[in-house]
């Protein structure tokens, strides 16, 4: 069987997930072939790219969100078309998509079946928690940017039969946790500025902070700088008293695997973000609407409060895997 397995490689997540998903489908010896498009992301898997593509990027900002005008910037609609072209989606018994564009369309356009194995599908599941203010732009564009033929989703709960619990990395399975003095902070849509700023102001707490915008790792008053290393970040989440991040969907699940005390700031302007609030919030999940001044109380309030939520997420991959794998059986075409 020849199975083109397609990731979106803007952000950590889908990329971290791969880690773990392809070794289980080279041992149902199946011939495969890796596509990943996109910039932005902080680690590499270790298999060999068949296709590397610059894809269709959204580009973070420094002040909570999508930057929009760089993300248009950077999407060369001519190349973008160009690339879906040269996909040979034919030569596939099975694609497997992780939210990625490029072989998305590709599918959509030689009318081949395209198998969803994403966060982003289980969102868009209407039994899956949404926010109290709808968002009809950003689901438009959650369900045209990678349109896929058949759904299986991840999320922190399975709202469905196609849903399942996070897909959690063996790094982060195999490594020792320990209650820290620290917190670990990812916020990847703030400036290390506006960082340093905030979070300096609640005084007596050491926080390690990962950030996509430094070169080398700092230290200034009670805040620890660092570069994003993935064995670098597992290991200081695995130790830490709890952690802030966004409301991104691997670093949340990964912290609640852990047993971490967790709070989440969702991107602006980013309805998964907002439908992943809803999500965690339903769970117990202290969640604030931006990393400001006035919102410190709330801040302070987590650090001082002992309360984890309590998950059980197995490791059941290799079952969604086969799962998936399945779907070669039902035809090719739509």
């Amino acid at each position: 069987m020849k199975v083109l397995y397609a990731i979106q490689g803007t952000g950590n997540g889908h990329l971290s997930r791969a880690r773990d998903i392809i070794p289980i489908l080279q041992k149902n010896k199946v011939n495969l072939d890796i596509l990943v498009s996109g910039t932005q992301a902080d680690i590499q898997i270790p298999y060999p790219i068949k296709y590397q593509l610059k894809g269709w990027s959204f580009i973070f900002g420094k002040k909570g969100g999508v930057d929009m005008w760089r993300t248009y910037v950077k999407t060369n609609s001519v190349r973008l078309q160009k690339e879906i072209k040269s996909i040979p989606v034919s030569d596939y018994d099975l694609i497997i998509n992780d939210f990625e564009p490029v072989s998305a369309w590709a599918c959509k356009q030689n009318q081949k079946r395209c198998i969803s194995l994403s966060h982003q599908a289980a969102v868009l599941s209407p039994k899956a928690p949404q926010p109290k203010k709808t968002d009809r732009f950003g689901k438009f564009i959650l369900r045209k940017y990678a349109p896929t033929t058949k759904q299986y989703g991840l999320h922190f709960k399975n709202y469905d039969d196609t849903i399942f619990t996070p897909i959690i990395r063996q790094d982060v399975r195999n490594i020792t946790r320990t209650a820290g003095n620290h917190y670990t902070v990812y916020l990847p849509s703030y400036s290390d500025e506006k960082i340093l700023n905030v979070l300096s102001q609640i005084k007596n707490v050491a926080w390690e902070v990962f950030s996509k915008h430094t070169d080398s790792d700092f230290f200034w008053r009670n805040i620890t700088i660092r570069r994003i290393k993935n064995e670098t970040f597992i290991k200081s989440m695995a130790e830490s008293k709890g952690v802030l991040c966004g409301a991104g969907f691997e670093t949340p699940a990964e912290a609640l695997y852990m047993g971490k005390k967790l709070m989440a700031i969702p991107m602006k302007g980013q309805y998964e973000q907002q439908c992943n609030a809803a999500a965690l919030m339903e769970m117990g999940v202290p969640i604030i609407k931006t990393l400001k001044t006035k919102h410190l109380d709330k801040l302070k309030q987590w650090v001082e409060s002992s309360k984890k939520v309590d998950v059980y997420y197995p490791d059941i991959t290799a079952e969604i895997i086969d799962r998936v794998l399945q779907e070669v059986t039902i035809g090719q075409t739509y």
